[in-house]
Parts: C-alpha cells; sequence; structure tokens
C-alpha cells in the first residue's frame, strides 16, 4: 500500500483523508504471512497509553511474530524492534505509515503488511514570557511549559499576534521590530490545523516585552592643540550624545579630574590639555534599565587632543642615479631628512609616487633624529629617463588626521642614464691632405642623446695610431671631430675605426666598433714653379701675370703679397692650368699708386684635392707708370637745330678722348651726335700711351618746339587786309615767331607784310633765353576767304583801259574774298560773251577774250555783265558797265 500525505497552507488535502479510509476497509484474502494492514487514529495525543502503541496487534489476520519494523515516513516515535510507537514523540500531526516485514517462512503470498496511524493536532502547553524590547530574535517556542512531563508542541502550526492583528510568518519574531518604549504585553495564538476526526489544536500565551534603555550614540570631541582651547573651557558631555535617556551617570575614566560627580557632565578641555597634553581622554555615560530583564547601556566620549607635526624643510634624497645596465643589481633608497629636527621619533605612513607610474605607494617608515629611509623598487625604473619620485603625504601612525599638517614640496629626480651605443650609426671622414687634420662626421646615432662623449679610436693603413682618445659633442643625433695632421703624415688610404664610447657625463661606457676609409692627398710641388709680370703698364691698366712651371697640375689656387709702390698681404686668385700654367689679372683696386711694385707668391693650393704648401723665392718687378692730371671740362649747352656732335664738345684736339660712359673702352666717333641729358666723360693721353681720369660733364640740347597753329588760324578774310602778324598772332608762341617764305633758303617776311590767299608762309620759334631756334617749323597755308557778305559789297559801273595805269581794268573789289567760288559772265549789246572770270582770273582788260570773230579789242560803249556768286545760294546779279578809252 502506498499512502501519500500532502500538505499545503498547514491543512491536509482530503485525498490523503480518503486513501486513509479506503485503506480502513480493504479486506485482503489471500494469505498473509504478515498478517493484514491496519490503521489507528490518535486525537488525544496526551493520553498516557499513547506512549507505547503496539503495531503489532494493530495487524489483521494472523502475522507471524519475529518480523521486523520500518518507520517508512520516519516519525521518529518507532522502535523498529520491539514495534513500538511513541505517539508523543512525533513532532508534527500527520498520517504516519510503518511497514512490518517477515521473511525467511515459505508459502508466504504477502510478506509484508502496514499500519497507518493518524496523528491528531496538538499544540502543546503555555508559558507566558518577557522579553527585553532590544533583542532581535525571539523563538516562540520558548514560550512553552517543557516541564513536568508536558509534551512539546507540534511544530506544523501557525502563529497569530491578536494584539496586532496580524499573522507571523514562521515561529519567529524581532522583539526590536516593535520599537516598544514601555512595557508592552502581547497574547499570541498558536494553533495546530484539525485533521480528519481531530479537531484543531490552540493555545494563547502573552509576550511581555520590556522597553531597553539607551545611553545614546557618542560622538568624539577632536581637536588640534593649535585650536583656541580657550572655546572649549566649558565643555557639556551630553552635547557630545546624541538619542541617550536621561538619569545617567559620568564616568572620568582617565583621571583628569574634570568629573566632580556622577551628574556631573561639564568638563574643561583647556585644562586637560594643560595638564596632560595631548591624548585621548574618555568619560563613559551609564544607564541603567528599568527591569533586569534588559541591560544596563554605556556610551563612551572621548576628547581626542592632538599636537601637529611640522614636516617643513623636510628633503628628499634618491640614492643613486645609475646607468641603465646596473638597474637590476642596483639598490634604490629614499632618504627623508630635516634638519632642525621637528618630526618626533616614530612610525609614519608615507606615501609616494615615482612619474610614469599610476599608483601611489604608501609604506611605513621610522623617524629617529629626523631621519627616515626607504627602499624603491627597482621595477618603477624600467627605461632610460629622469624619474622623479615625490613624497605626497606623510601621516603618524598614531594619528587621526586632526591637525592640518601641511605636506611641503617633497621631491627628488632619479636618472637611469642610457648605455651608449653606436650600433647602426654611420661614420665619414673627409679626405684630407698630408700633415693636415681632417673632420669626421659620425650620424644616425639614436643610441645617444645630446651630450659630451670620449671615444677612443684607431688608425690603420697608410697612417698607424693606436687608442687614440677624443671628446665628441653630440646633437640630434650627429657628431663631428678632429683628427689631427700630426697622426696623417703619410698620403694614401687610412681607416679609422672607432673601439669605444662613453657618455662623459654619466660615465656609462660601452664598446664600439665603426670604421671608415678616407684618403690622405699628396701636397703640391713648387721646385719648378716660376711667375712673370708686364715690365710697364699704366696706372689703372690690368697687369696680366704668368704663372708656369707647376707639372701636371691643373687647377690651383695662388696666394700671393704685393710690395713696393703697391702694397698689399693675403691676395688669392684662383686658376685653371694647361700644361702647368696660367694667367691672371691683378685687380685694379691693388694697384693704385706708380711706381715699381713686386709681386711674390707666398702659397699654393691644389683646388683637385685641396692640398696646399707654402712658397718661397718666387716673385717678380713691373713699373706702373703714372697718368695725365684729368682734364678740365664744363657743362655744355647747345641748340638742337644746330645739329651738335662730339666734334663740338670742348676741350678738343687729338691728346683728348670722349666716352659716353665712365667705364667705357670705345672711344667716341667725332660725328657721334650729342643727346640731351647724357654724361660725356674726357680723358687726357700722355706720351706713354698712359689716360688720365675721366672728366665728366652734362650736355644739354636746348630744344625748341615747333610753334602750332591755333585751329582754324590760317583763316582771314581778304579785306580786312590781314598782316604776318596776324598769322603770329594765331599760334601758340611762347618767344619770338620768324617767317620765312620757304622752309629752308627762304626770306624773313616782316611782320607788317600782307598776307596773300593760297600762300604758304614757315614759322620758327626763337627762344628768349637761349636764342635757339625751333629745329622744325610751322607751314600755313593762308586762306583769305573767310568773309561774309556786307551791304557795302561794290559793283563799279565802268572803267577806262588806255594804259595810263589808273582803272585800266573792270575790277570788282575783294569779290575773290568775299565769293570765293564766284563766276562773272561780260556780253555786248548784241548778247556776245566777251568775259569770262573767276578769282583766278578776275580782271577784265578791255578785250574780247571768248569770240574770235569779233576781234580783240572791245569798243568803247555799254556792256551787261552777269555775276554769280555761288554762295548761300544768292542769286545772280546782272547789271552794266561803261567801257570809255
Amino acid at each position: 500500500m502506498d499512502i501519500k500525505i500532502l500538505q499545503q497552507g498547514n491543512k491536509y488535502i482530503f485525498a490523503a483523508l480518503l486513501t486513509f479510509a479506503l485503506f480502513l476497509t480493504s479486506n485482503v484474502a489471500q494469505s498473509q504471512c504478515a498478517g493484514n494492514d491496519g490503521a489507528i487514529t490518535v486525537c488525544d495525543i496526551t493520553n498516557p497509553t499513547n506512549q507505547a502503541l503496539n503495531l503489532f496487534t494493530l495487524l489483521g489476520g494472523t502475522p507471524i511474530p519475529g518480523g521486523f519494523w520500518i518507520d517508512d515516513l520516519g516519525s521518529g516515535g518507532l522502535n523498529s524492534t520491539t514495534g513500538i510507537l511513541n505517539a508523543q514523540q512525533i513532532r508534527e500531526s500527520g498520517i504516519y505509515t510503518y511497514t512490518y516485514t517477515v521473511t525467511g517462512v515459505p508459502g508466504c503470498a504477502d510478506n509484508t503488511s502496514t499500519v497507518a496511524v493518524l496523528i491528531g493536532p496538538y499544540a502543546g502547553v503555555k508559558e507566558d514570557g518577557s522579553r527585553c524590547g532590544d533583542d532581535t530574535e525571539l523563538n516562540l517556542f520558548e514560550l512553552f511549559n517543557y516541564q513536568f512531563g508536558n509534551i512539546p508542541p507540534q511544530t506544523n502550526g501557525y502563529w497569530y499576534n491578536n494584539t496586532t492583528g496580524t499573522p507571523i510568518a514562521g515561529y519567529t519574531i524581532n522583539p526590536s521590530s516593535f520599537n516598544v518604549t514601555a512595557i508592552t504585553v502581547y497574547n499570541l495564538t498558536y494553533t495546530v490545523p484539525a485533521l480528519g476526526p481531530c479537531p484543531e489544536s490552540s493555545i494563547n500565551v502573552n509576550l511581555t516585552l520590556v522597553p531597553p534603555v539607551d545611553a545614546g550614540t557618542p560622538q568624539n570631541l577632536q581637536l588640534c592643540s593649535t585650536t583656541n582651547l580657550s572655546l572649549y573651557t566649558n565643555v557639556n558631555l551630553y552635547n557630545l550624545l546624541t538619542g541617550e535617556d536621561s538619569g545617567g551617570t559620568w564616568t572620568d575614566n582617565n583621571g583628569t579630574g574634570e568629573i566632580a560627580n556622577p551628574s556631573d557632565s561639564f568638563i574643561n578641555v583647556q585644562n586637560i590639555y594643560n595638564n596632560f597634553g595631548a591624548g585621548t581622554y574618555s568619560f563613559t555615560y551609564k544607564v541603567l534599565p528599568i527591569s533586569p530583564i534588559c541591560e544596563q547601556k554605556t556610551a563612551v566620549v572621548r576628547v581626542i587632543i592632538e599636537d601637529p607635526i611640522d614636516y617643513s624643510g623636510i628633503l628628499l634624497q634618491v640614492n643613486t642615479d645609475v646607468c641603465q645596465n646596473q638597474v637590476a643589481s642596483a639598490v634604490f633608497t629614499g632618504v627623508l631628512s630635516q634638519s632642525p629636527v621637528l618630526v618626533p621619533n616614530g612610525t609614519y605612513d608615507i606615501t609616494y609616487i615615482v612619474s610614469g607610474q599610476a599608483t601611489p605607494v604608501t609604506l611605513t617608515v621610522t623617524f629617529n633624529n629626523g631621519v627616515a629611509t626607504f627602499n624603491i623598487p627597482n621595477a618603477n625604473f624600467p627605461s632610460v629617463g629622469t624619474y622623479s619620485i615625490n613624497v605626497t603625504n606623510i601621516v603618524a601612525t598614531n594619528s587621526l588626521g586632526i591637525c592640518v599638517n601641511p605636506i611641503p614640496t617633497i621631491q627628488d629626480n632619479l636618472n637611469i642614464y642610457p648605455v651608449p651605443t653606436v650600433v647602426n650609426s654611420t661614420l665619414n671622414v673627409d679626405a684630407t691632405c698630408q700633415n693636415n687634420s681632417t673632420t669626421a662626421y659620425l650620424g644616425n646615432l639614436t643610441g645617444l642623446v645630446d651630450g659630451t662623449y670620449s671615444i677612443t679610436y684607431d688608425l690603420s693603413g697608410a697612417n698607424i695610431a693606436s687608442a687614440q682618445t677624443t671628446t665628441i659633442i653630440v646633437s640630434g643625433g650627429n657628431s663631428v671631430f678632429s683628427i689631427p695632421g700630426n697622426l696623417l703624415p703619410n698620403a694614401g688610404s687610412t681607416t679609422i675605426t672607432i673601439t669605444s664610447i662613453a657618455n662623459g657625463a654619466t660615465g656609462c661606457n660601452a664598446p664600439a666598433n665603426v670604421s671608415a676609409s678616407f684618403i690622405v692627398n699628396p701636397l703640391p710641388s713648387t721646385i719648378a714653379m716660376n711667375i712673370s709680370a708686364p715690365n710697364a703698364v699704366c696706372l689703372n691698366q690690368p697687369v696680366v701675370v704668368s704663372v708656369s712651371g707647376l707639372g701636371t697640375l691643373t687647377n690651383v689656387t695662388i696666394n700671393y703679397d704685393l710690395s713696393g709702390a703697391n702694397s698689399s698681404t693675403g691676395n688669392i686668385q684662383s686658376l685653371t692650368l694647361v700644361g702647368g700654367g696660367a694667367t691672371f689679372t691683378i685687380p685694379q683696386g691693388l694697384l693704385t699708386n706708380a711706381g715699381i711694385t713686386t709681386i711674390t707668391v707666398t702659397g699654393l693650393s691644389n683646388n683637385v684635392n685641396s692640398c696646399g704648401v707654402i712658397v718661397s723665392n718666387v716673385s717678380d718687378v713691373f713699373l706702373i707708370n703714372s697718368l695725365p692730371v684729368a682734364p678740365s671740362a664744363t657743362n655744355q649747352t647747345f641748340c638742337e637745330a644746330n645739329n651738335p656732335t662730339v666734334a663740338n664738345l670742348v676741350p678738343s684736339g687729338n691728346q683728348f678722348v670722349w666716352y659716353d660712359s665712365l667705364g667705357s673702352t670705345l672711344a667716341l666717333s667725332t660725328t657721334t651726335p650729342l643727346v640731351s641729358g647724357e654724361d660725356y666723360y674726357v680723358s687726357e693721353v700722355n706720351a706713354n700711351g698712359c689716360e688720365s681720369a675721366r672728366t665728366m660733364i652734362v650736355v644739354t640740347i636746348d630744344t625748341v618746339p615747333a610753334p602750332t597753329l591755333t585751329n582754324g588760324g590760317e583763316q582771314f578774310c581778304g579785306t580786312d587786309n590781314p598782316t604776318i602778324q596776324d598769322l603770329t598772332n594765331n599760334t601758340n608762341a611762347s618767344g619770338n615767331i620768324i617767317w620765312y617764305d620757304a622752309l629752308t633758303g627762304g626770306n624773313i617776311v616782316s611782320s607788317t607784310q600782307l598776307l596773300q590767299d593760297g600762300v604758304i608762309y614757315y614759322a620758327f620759334n626763337t627762344s628768349t633765353t637761349t636764342g635757339c631756334v625751333s629745329k622744325d617749323g610751322l607751314a600755313v597755308k593762308v586762306n583769305l576767304t573767310n568773309c561774309e557778305e556786307t551791304p557795302e559789297f561794290f559793283i563799279p559801273d565802268g572803267f577806262s583801259p588806255n594804259g595810263d595805269g589808273v582803272n585800266d581794268t573792270f575790277t570788282i573789289p575783294d569779290i575773290q574774298f568775299i565769293y570765293p567760288d564766284y563766276k562773272l559772265e561780260i556780253y555786248n549789246r548784241y548778247g556776245n560773251l566777251m568775259f569770262e572770270g573767276n578769282r583766278n582770273k578776275p580782271n577784265w582788260d578791255g578785250k574780247n577774250s571768248t569770240s574770235k570773230t569779233m576781234g580783240d579789242v572791245a569798243p568803247n560803249g555799254v556792256y551787261f555783265y552777269v555775276v554769280y556768286f555761288n554762295k548761300n545760294n544768292k542769286a545772280p546779279k546782272q547789271g552794266r558797265l561803261y567801257l570809255n578809252r
């Protein structure tokens, strides 16, 4: 039989009870060696008979004795040997099964049977209790009476607080959560639910909570002795408590004498410091409970007075700077020292940080007579560089930090120097000459910081030297040094090898192996050298010097001195040699004096290899003739119209030479036209062919502009009898104008002469200051027809062509001016045309000029004329005239 007991909310499910009922009514007919299943209900658990229930007697049928029992659900009340069940030992109500088994009996169809026991609810025997209100946990089963044979309550019940009307979860409470301030009684009910035919069982208990006392929460009074302690001469200790119960007493724990009696709560902190110095002084406040069930409470108030510590003047020295390859074995020690000693002896926590490290380090050191030491791990210095070690805080280990103790800047630097290395560096050496020093160039010195170093090197090849030492300065990965000339006596290829290098500032050193080859060039030979200058030259003329005897040299520089009439030293001249010789010109600036001058070669350098030697006994002498005095000349002015040339300049003569610039070498021809505003230079040549300095003059060509005619200035009216002066008045003349009747070779026309129509006159302007005449003339063709018709226009009515010189022709006065395009026709009385006239043929002399049939001479009589004016649409005019011979 399988019986399951289910529990939910401390109530058994009805299915379990139904199963138990079915079990009670079952009837097994087959042979049972262990008998038939049995059952029993125990509701009155307190009945003494329930202490020894014989389960064997509860089996049905005829069970065979001698079998054994099993407590199937672990109820805890079964004696498995005897089969006696003590129901009072089962701690929870419920249905429990016990199996009886018989073994070793042949023919048993079923050798096991089960007895089911229903244990009814039991709530126990109450015993009221009391607790202090500050207890944090109370097991409610402590409120039961377990003495005098009372059965303990079953544990599968539930609790309810009747006083607060709230259920209680579980079987424990926290008395302090009730926050009682007075003695309070809580009535609680414990109930074990009904099960089957057994009703529920419950009891009421009373729990009395006694309020605890509170000595308060203390607050320490912390003062630095530099504080004005006169402000703390009447400190009420109650002010250093919060939440305390009144009625307590005070106790002086350190014997300061500040507590006069248990009820005294005032102390004088200044007296305490004056009498006892810095320290911690405690005072206890005690409060007694209202019931012995609660404990008495105490609170300790501490007055802490701390003296400041003066850290000023503390210095840090970190020993010691090392090379990078020494870091692993080095011991780095920081030494803190103070003088005069102000820091008391004792232990202190110091905090320091090393630059480049993210986390400060705090450690304990001991100051003794102002000195404390500590070790700094090597790992703080992993690479080359300058490390700053800063002590950022110092605190006495027993300090509460009450006083503000300023920490000055405590810092020192530690240098980890690089090991000098020239790996991957470059070395180049300039070619040089025998016995001359040369320069070596070290580059790509990436392993060296800027600074001073010492190197050791060897020479091999054409020149040999060992263990030579020199100092170099490295800047930006580069350096130079000199190899002395006394180490290079032989021409040829030489190799330099750097064997070691040491940092001059740090002493760090390392072996090296850097080499380079360079050439030591031979010195030039001057055994056959010769120099030659011309015998004589003029002052300021070039002196061309010939150099010879230099063998196979092709490009050299000579040094020479001049002495005598001209003296100069340290002169330099580069020469390109052909066949061992060349020429050069001594600069004019070195030859400023006439007289005998000596040129002496003092040095020779081969430009091909830059090697040079001192030269002696190579010189020559030459004469410099003096120059005539520069001629005297002044600025000169010419008229443009005269077309002046160099021949017109003064002075003139074969000994004088004219130039157009100071440096020109080409003399001007005498026919060269002069240019206004230009500078001209004249010199004199003496019998030696030497030419003087040049004198400069300025030539001015006076240019007189040709006159110009005002617009329409050639227009006149002939009736006005205009003259040359009227024509002058129509120009822009600023000077005197002269008129000619021809452009060249003409005659001057008087200013009073009447102008003639269609005649060309030529004007030239004359400067009033220089008298120069303009080079170009003004040509003016006069027009006298610019006239207007006037009422006074007159046509004669007769003439007498008798040859007496008076009125010999028929002439219309001024008609050619007023009507320049007029036409005149004269007819006889028969209508025959006798004469045709115009401005080119204005006068009729009484002869027939048109018809050959009428004779040449017109007889006396009346004739008729027609005038065609041909101007302004003026109508022709007819008239008659009388011819009287």
